[in-house]
C-alpha cells in the first residue's frame, strides 16, 4: 500500500520529499531522537543539521500520524 506524495506540501524545503518523509517515519516509528537521526542520516550521506529534523517532524508529524490511523 504505497501512496503517491504529495509533492506540492514539499516544494520549498530544501531536500527531497523521500528524505523528509524518512526523517519523519525514523523520528515517530522508531522513536529516535533528532540527534540519532541526523547521525543515521549522515550515514547514509545525507548532510543535515538536527534543528531540520525537528521542524520537519513539526511541520508534518501531524499529517504522518493521521495516515497511520488511516492505515489502522
Amino acid at each position: 500500500m504505497h501512496t503517491p506524495l504529495p509533492t506540492h506540501r514539499y516544494q520549498r524545503h530544501r531536500f527531497p520529499a523521500e528524505i523528509i518523509i524518512h526523517c519523519v517515519w525514523l523520528y515517530f516509528r522508531v522513536c529516535l531522537s533528532y540527534w540519532d537521526v541526523e547521525e543515521l542520516m549522515a550515514e547514509r550521506g545525507v548532510i543535515l543539521t538536527y534543528e531540520a529534523v525537528r521542524y520537519w517532524c513539526r511541520t508534518f508529524g501531524q499529517a504522518y500520524a493521521h495516515q497511520l490511523r488511516l492505515a489502522i
